[in-house]
């Protein structure tokens, strides 16, 4: 697969995320969690060394089946491979439906949108409390659903995409510091801050690219970032947090306690008003994001052209 294939199947992926979204049933993706879920019945035990083979398995099959389906149709898996792993439409999607409930103040309703964002404790947030939590998830999931698939669809293909898309579902699943997956979670959630470490900076640039706000953008990922308990979490809602002008962090509260995290960005805290200007930013940042991978493929195809003459 020459660079400048690679950069087309991307687009030809992000595409088709725009046209079709993520299937309503029988996604991959899900069905790849059922297969994780029954490895965990199979593997677990409390203990480190066994969440590293559990890791190693749980990415290194999907990986391998990758790399055999890219040396057939390169270009074709990867389009295919993007495609499933992208879920900034419907992130798009769900966070214009969780505004659209916030604004007629149904908290009932909002509240059962919650789980498709983020794992935060429903009951315990009212209408601004949604608002943040929704914010704070579009500028996170944008990273993980969209950024990560283009970058390490750009670098390694389809075996890229695919393995970013295994080792962040990982995380979601053990990634967790509670007493159950502290030590068995402990390899998936290491191996994802490394995976998404360059994405995260990534949108980053993105987001201040995108504004509003700029200026601030920088100064809240520069001053704030480094507080947050991830590594890539902190950049990505810290630039976020300037580029709305707002104020995110705080009482964070999930079904196993409360988490107080760091002040990001200066301002207003999150109302609802700011959840569908949280929609637009994540949909021109996926944009930027695919540009700056795309354009890049391109720019390293007319390098190594020039250079072989």
């Amino acid at each position: 697969m020459t660079l400048a294939w690679r950069a087309g199947s991307l687009a030809a992926g992000f595409a088709a995320d725009r046209i079709f979204a993520d299937p309503s049933s029988h996604h991959p993706v899900a069905a790849y969690g059922t297969a994780v879920t029954r490895l965990i019945e199979g593997m677990y035990a409390d203990s480190k060394a066994r969440g590293v083979a559990f890791t190693a398995i749980a990415v290194g099959l999907p990986v391998a089946a990758a790399v055999g389906t890219a040396k057939l149709a390169p270009n074709l898996a990867l389009a295919v491979a993007t495609w499933a792993s992208l879920g900034g439409t419907t992130l798009q999607r769900t966070g214009s439906r969780m505004a659209k409930r916030l604004d007629r103040e149904d908290v009932d309703s909002a509240r059962e949108l919650v789980s498709w964002l983020c794992s935060r404790d429903p009951k315990a947030l009212d209408l601004d409390g949604i608002a943040r939590a929704t914010v704070e998830s579009l500028a996170e999931n944008t990273s993980d659903a969209v950024s990560g698939t283009l970058l390490w669809g750009a670098i390694a293909g389809a075996p890229g995409v695919v393995a970013h898309r295994a080792i962040n579902t990982l995380d979601a699943m053990v990634g967790y510091r509670n007493a159950r997956f502290s030590n068995f979670g402990w390899a998936s959630a290491r191996l994802d801050d490394v995976a998404g470490f360059v994405p995260a900076r990534l949108t980053a640039i993105a987001t201040v690219i995108a504004g509003p706000n700029r200026r601030q953008a920088v100064e809240a990922w520069r001053r704030d970032a480094a507080a947050h308990p991830s590594p890539n979490a902190g950049v990505v809602e810290a630039s976020a947090a300037g580029a709305l002008g707002l104020q995110l962090g705080g009482a964070t509260v999930y079904p196993s306690g409360v988490e107080m995290r760091p002040v990001l960005g200066e301002g207003a805290a999150p109302a609802v008003p700011d959840v569908r200007r949280a929609v637009k930013l994540s949909g021109d940042v996926q944009k930027i994001v695919l540009a700056l991978c795309v354009g890049g493929l391109g720019l390293a195809a007319a390098a190594l052209k020039g250079s072989c003459r």
